[in-house]
This record gives structure tokens, sequence and C-alpha cells, in this order.
């Protein structure tokens, strides 16, 4: 036996190191700064951020280096040095402390001492640093340079001067945001960063570089001057705009919301933030929030007592067969009201109950779906396909993901009516008005066939016996099924069309074909709580869409803003306005609202209640109220509690909102989505333009439609119609002029713009604005003429 010692055995990807006389394993090729990182050494930075590519530009974290007994001639930058087995690394010692306190000496020649009308005062990293490296009086008396603000729109606000040039912005929007707006501008002295023309930022992500500047070059202008940073108190909360459920900070003053920062969250949203999340809390405090309940008297609407409002709701509830009422529900409430509400109007043998407001085809019962691949896992596939999905404005933080993914070699592919703005470049993106969406797919679908899969809908196995595909389609299959991981997207422009059972159907034996997982994108924040708790038609209910076209003497409208949170909008304001009676639980008092409402109860909006939500992973998550509730608005849950009592319905007598949960805990367990795989037979194709209906990404609900600041955003255009030249041609249109757009009983007047994003055959209008209305939904016939 050998007497001399042996060294350690170590993983083949893992090195032995030693930082302030600590010694570690760490993997080979990481950057010293990480291997501080987890060992809990501090070493400062402000270039480095983890979710950002090495820049290494700051210099602020040199620390000494030694290898094999021999020190290197200078201190080395931590973030862009990497480990090497045997190194030694010293952040405490003479030499990087000293290197550390020079650059910081430099980094403060030129910024501004304006650190009391700073809003990033009591956050800053460089004020933080500069108190533990900074030296107390400045050696330098020269004049300050003075950088020109930008104008980069209306959400970030800008003082270059303060700008260390650390460059984590520009980082951000190249490689995270994917839009290359920011850049760096001259050398040396004269180096700016900027967007060189003064242009608005224009990505769905731009307010998280706010969080990445370590100065106050860029804040938040929504904030601006509003508050300082230890006046405010920080409540954990959710993002409610979309379905993936983005963990965030409402940070509140007196109980009213002044900002929303982003909470990290590796499974979900990392340490990123959507810019509708961060900035919709403008909308809670629009002049249109219901504070009192208003019934209807003589024809007005008057306020009344809480007891009052209860009695006539009763009243109306109680005096209508129950076949006769119909509840429609915002799919961004909460669990604990859905539930109650199913429960309430169960009692009273209501079954016409249902949350999918946009949704056009019932035929197969689809809802609650959740996703087979994890969010988190998107990043790590090796081909998508993308169907009828608008990604980067439906879910911004998962068209990040599936960025990162495309970044590495990923293979994305697209069936889309539109050529959305993308980050990603398609490998093949394949255009398809609304009627011909389905022929396409099936392409795919029979490509994936040819290996001897079958479907099990009779239906969809005739439908596929008259394809015969392509080598495109092919191509896209072979990449789906050679990928060790692939995953079929099915978007909300899907979900909401005229024939989504069938693009379902045939999407989900495509994704079994190719061994792909199916991600259904839910189109609520919580469609699948919702759909776990009952809010669904039971028995011979009805679904939404059938309640409207079939109207009811009675509506319950939970939560929903008519016209603008359905599919059809003509539809919805004619059953409406034709109604007996319409009950109102809104947190908003609109116009459109009161003309309609019998009775209006204000409820609480998400922000303001205790709540639980069920993300796209299935995933629960439970928050507590972050805002005080404004005048005499209580949360649903209390609301519905109290009519309970009223109606002396069974199961209402509890006082606290745990009760509830615990009853509806088992419901919200079930992880099983539904869906009959039924299918209708398939309707004749469209002999003219049909209509290409999506949500603008910031007016897809009350509060986003009320924020001023994402209401001036570049993205939120205004109502147009967008047509393929070969479709303006044959009309004799030109761009720009106003046309007539006619479709049913509606005759509307709007501008045209004309762009090859669109394919052939389909007219592109969104939804959600007043003048699109009282158009047909998606899918629908049109005629464009001349105005």
């Amino acid at each position: 036996m050998s007497a001399q010692p042996t060294a350690p055995k170590i993983a083949p990807d893992l090195v032995n190191i030693e930082i302030d006389g600590i010694a570690m394993q760490v993997p080979k090729n990481s950057m010293i700064i990480a291997a501080a990182d987890k060992a809990g050494i501090v070493i400062p930075r402000f270039c480095y951020h983890e979710k950002l590519p090495i820049a290494a530009n700051c210099r602020m974290c040199m620390v000494e280096t030694e290898m094999g007994g021999k020190a290197m001639p200078k201190p080395q930058p931590a973030c862009a040095t990497p480990v090497m087995d045997g190194m030694k690394i010293f952040t405490q010692s003479q030499r990087a402390l000293s290197a550390q306190r020079n650059v910081m000496e430099f980094l403060l020649i030129n910024h501004p001492l304006d650190c009391p009308i700073c809003d990033q005062g009591g956050e800053c990293e460089l004020q933080d640093l500069a108190m533990g490296y900074g030296r107390s009086v400045s050696r330098f008396v020269e004049r300050k340079r003075v950088v020109a603000d930008e104008n980069i729109g209306p959400l970030i606000s800008t003082d270059m001067t303060r700008c260390i040039q650390c460059t984590r912005c520009v980082r951000f929007v190249s490689e995270i945001a994917g839009t290359y707006e920011l850049g760096g501008m001259g050398r040396g002295e004269h180096l700016e960063i900027g967007t060189y023309i003064g242009k608005t930022i224009e990505s769905e992500l731009s307010g998280n570089i706010i969080d990445v500047c370590p100065v106050g070059a860029l804040t938040n202008k929504v904030f601006r001057f509003k508050a300082r940073a230890w006046e405010l108190i920080a409540r954990e909360s959710i993002g409610y705009h979309d379905s993936l459920g983005s963990n965030l900070y409402l940070h509140t003053r007196r109980g009213e919301v002044l900002r929303s920062v982003p909470r990290d969250n590796e499974a979900i949203n990392e340490c990123w933030l959507s810019d509708r999340d961060r900035y919709s809390h403008q909308g809670l405090y629009a002049q249109d929030r219901a504070t009192q309940p208003l019934l209807r008297k003589n024809g007005a609407l008057v306020a009344v007592s809480w007891d009052e409002a209860l009695a006539a709701v009763a009243m109306q509830l109680t005096q209508t067969h129950a076949d006769q009422v119909g509840a429609l529900v915002h799919p961004a409430t909460s669990s604990e009201e859905g539930y109650l509400l199913a429960q309430l109007l169960g009692g009273l043998g209501v079954h016409n109950v249902d949350h999918r407001l946009r949704q056009l085809d019932f035929a197969d019962g689809a809802a609650g779906a959740t996703f087979e691949l994890p969010v988190a896992q998107v990043e790590k596939v090796n081909a998508a396909l993308l169907i009828g999905s608008h990604l980067q404005h439906e879910l911004p933080l998962l068209n990040h993901r599936l960025r990162q993914a495309w970044k590495h070699g990923a293979e994305v592919y697209a069936l889309n009516p539109v050529a959305f703005d993308s980050n990603i470049d398609f490998k093949q993106q394949t255009l398809a008005a609304p009627h011909r969406m389905l022929d396409e797919l099936l392409l795919l679908a029979k490509a994936a066939a040819e290996a001897g899969e079958k479907p099990q809908s009779q239906l969809l196995v005739d439908a596929l016996a008259a394809v015969e595909t392509t080598d495109g389609a092919r191509a896209t299959v072979k990449a789906l099924r050679d990928g060790s991981s692939s995953v079929i997207v099915f978007g909300e422009v899907a979900a909401q069309h005229a024939q989504a059972s069938w693009l379902r159907a045939a999407a989900k034996f495509l994704a079994k074909a190719t061994n792909s997982a199916f991600n259904e994108i839910a189109s609520g924040a919580n469609a699948v709580g919702l759909s776990r708790v009952g809010v669904l038609p039971q028995g011979e209910g009805l679904d939404a869409r059938t309640q409207l076209a079939k109207p009811r003497q009675t509506y319950i409208l939970y939560g929903c803003e008519p016209p603008d949170d359905f599919a059809d909008g003509a539809q919805t304001s004619f059953a409406l306005r034709n109604a007996k009676s319409v009950i109102v639980f809104s947190a908003f008092a609109s116009d459109a609202l009161k003309e309609i409402a019998s009775i209006i109860l204000p409820i609480g909006a998400l922000p303001e209640v205790d709540a639980t939500l069920v993300n796209l992973d299935g995933l629960v998550q439970t928050i507590g109220a972050g805002a005080k509730l404004p005048g005499e608005a209580r949360a649903g849950w209390r609301v519905l509690r109290a009519l309970g009592g009223v109606l002396q319905a069974p199961g209402f007598a509890f006082t606290e909102i745990a009760e509830v949960r615990q009853n509806m805990q088992p419901l919200l367990s079930a992880t099983a989505s539904v869906s009959s795989g039924h299918l209708d037979v398939q309707t004749a194709k469209s002999a003219g333009l049909t209509r290409i209906a999506t949500v603008p990404i910031y007016r897809a609900d009350a509060v986003l439609r009320r924020s001023p600041g994402l209401q001036a955003h570049p993205l939120n255009e205004s109502a147009r119609i967008v047509l393929h030249p070969e479709d303006a041609l044959a009309a004799g249109l030109a761009e720009g002029a106003k046309v007539q757009v006619s479709g049913g009983t509606a005759r509307v007047s709007l501008p045209l713009e004309i762009s090859t994003d669109v394919a052939v055959g389909g007219a592109w209008i969104e939804l959600a604005h007043a003048e699109t209305a009282t158009l047909p939904p998606n899918g629908a016939t049109l005629a464009v003429t001349r105005a």
C-alpha cells in the first residue's frame, strides 16, 4: 500500500477550488462569481446578472487569483474568469479590495449627486456598494458629463446621466426580449446607451430593464415620484392577465397599489414579469370603479344598501325558473368565488353556468386543460409546433422560454392565420385563413398517420382518408418525431376558433403520433381552477354561447364586461338588452354595464381579495388580499356568502374563507381536464373573407383596458382591418382607406391596412374595441367594400 496521500475523488465535470480559504467543488468552466455565490461569499458586481450573458465591462468584481502557488499578475474579473482545478481565489485581499475601490471611484466620477430625488434611492445597487467601497471625498473636481434623456415610451423613465454603461438593459432586450432595441453608441467618455433614434421600446417585457438596471438610469415612469421604497409594504400576489400565474409583489402604501415587481419563481416566471402584470394596477383606480350597490328603480340605477341589493337579487333569482337563469363568469375569477357561485346556483337548480366566454365550439366540451410539458421544461425542447397562437402576446414569458430553446437550436414551426410578430425565426410558418386552418392541420396529421398511428375518432379517420399530405408536412412531423423532447402549443387563436374541437382532435392525434407533449393554453387566469370547482354547465345546462344564442330571462354576469369579454359582441348585447333582469357582480360600473344592469354589486378585483388560482401547469396558488377595497365594495366570496344566507342555501353558514378552501380542496386536487373528444360534422367552407378575431394584448380584461400606461403603449393599436394585398386588390382598396365592413346585421367603418402577414382570404379585426363590437365572431364571413 502506498503511503502517499491521494487527491479527493471528484466527478469528471467538477473541479477543486478554494475561495477565501474555503475548499469546494464546483462545475468545470463555471465562473468564479457563480462559485462564490454558491458559497455565500459576496463579490460586488454591476454588469453581472445570472440570467444574462457575461459582459465583464464594469470591472467591479475584481478578485485576486493564484494557480500552482503563483499569483496572477493582475486582479481578474470574477464574472468572466472560469475556475480551474487547484485555483485559489481571494476576494478580500488587499489587491482585490484596492481594485474594487478604484473601480468604484471611476464609476462615481461622472455619476450625478441626485440621490435625494432619484426614484432608485433605497434600492440602488450603486448606492449600496458605494457605502462599502467608495471614498468619502472625491479626488475629481472636473465637471461631470451630462447625457440627454430619451423618451422610450409611456412605461419607462430615463435619466441617462446616471448610467454606468453596465449594459444589462442592452443584453436583456437582445437576449431575453429579443427585440434589439437598445445599444451602445460612441466610445470611451462618449459612450451612451439608447435607441439612437429615440423610438419607443415596444417589447411586452420592457419593464424588466428597470429591475436589471443597477442605478437610477431606468425607472418606472408610472411610479415616478409616487413614494420612497421604505414607505411601501410588499405583499405577495400573482398575475391574473394570463394563465401562467406569474409570481409578484404588490408594493402598497396605505392600502393603495403603487407598483408591482417580480417575485422569483424558477418554475413559473423566473425573475421576470410581463408589462401587463407590472403596470395593470393603474386600472384598479379607474373613475368607473363600482363602490356601492346600485339597484334599478323607475328605470334608473340608484345607490342602495347591501341588504336591499341582496334582497332584490334573491327575489329575482327565486322568481325566475331555474332553466331561465344563465350565469356567465369571467375566467380570471378566483376559485373560491367560482366554487361558491356554482354551489349557490346548484342549490337553486340552475345549471346554465360557464366561464368559457370567448369559446365558439363546444362540441368536445373542452375545459380545464393543463400542460403536459411543464413551463420550465419548454426551454429544453428540440422542436415545437405552434397551432393558432400569437404566443408572444398570449403568454409572453412562455414565449421567452421557447425563445431560449430556439436559441439553443430547437426548430420551431407555426400554423397561424396571421404571421404574428415574433422574436423567434420559424423554421416554417404556414399561413391559413380560419376556414383553411383545419385543412392545413390535417396535412400534418396525415403525415403523422403514415407511420401507422390511427385516430380514435372515426370522423377524423374519414377526414384523413380524403387528404394527400405534402413533403413540407412530412418534414415538420419528422422534426417533432426525431426530437428527444418536442411540444405542440395549442394557442388561444385555435381554442377560440369556430372549429376548435376539430383542430384540438387533430392536434392531439399529431402529438400522440410524434410523441410530443400537448400544451393547450387556457383562456383566462383561472380557467383551470374554475373548471375544477364546477363553473361549467351541469347535466343539461347550457354553455356560454348557447345561453346567449337562446336568450334567458335572467343573467348573472360575474366579473365580465360585455361585449369586450365575449366572442360574439352583437349576440351578447342582444341577449342582455332583452333579458328581464341582469344581475352584475363587478369591480367596475361602466356605461355599458349600467345600460343593461338591473343590479350592480361592487366586488373586489383580484389584488384586493383573498384568492386561489390554478395555472396552466395545474399549480394551485393561494394569495392574500394585497390592497384595500374601494368604498362599499366587498370581496366576492363575502358577497356570495351573504347572498347564500338571504336565500337560506345550505352550506353558507361559514364565517372564514379557510372553510371554503377546505370544502373545495378535493375539487382543486383533481387533475383531469374535461374533453369528450366528440366532433360535429364539418360545415361548408366560407366563400368570402373570413374574420380573424384575436384578443389585443392590453385589452384582454377590464383592468387592462383601464390602465393608462398600457393603453398608451404602441402594442395597443387602434381598431383596424388588415387584408392581404391580393384581397385588397380584388376589392379595389388602397392602404389607409376607410372601408365598410359588413357581417350579419352590422356595418362598421374601419381604416384599412394591407400586409402580406395576413393569410389570403382572411380579414384580421381584433376584438375588445368599441368600433368592432357588433361584428360577427371569429371565422364569420365578412364583406369589405369602399366606405
